[in-house]
């Protein structure tokens, strides 16, 4: 036998049903922070200091990012060495 209970809530509803925190002040500072943030950096003209802004760990999360990537279609072609760069 299988029930099917459809309810018609909306998020701040089911949030307040499950005992959820309500998080919304803490999001609205958060995105307000990055934008002060992200306009500071493109006030400066510095593309570095933009990137060091959108990207904390700048170009070695992306490195290692592709590392993971190329390793994992390495392991699923059954290649064992990967092209020397």
């Amino acid at each position: 036998m299988k029930v099917h209970v459809e309810i018609d809530m909306t998020p701040e509803e089911a949030r307040r049903f499950m005992g959820l925190p309500d998080v919304s002040r803490l999001q609205d500072k958060m995105v307000a922070e990055m934008e002060r943030r992200m306009k500071a950096a493109m006030d400066t003209s510095d593309p570095e200091a933009m990137m060091k802004a959108w990207m904390p760990l700048g170009g070695e999360a992306l490195g290692q990012f592709q590392k993971m990537m190329w390793d994992a279609a390495t392991k699923a072609t059954g290649k064992k060495d990967a092209p020397k760069r």
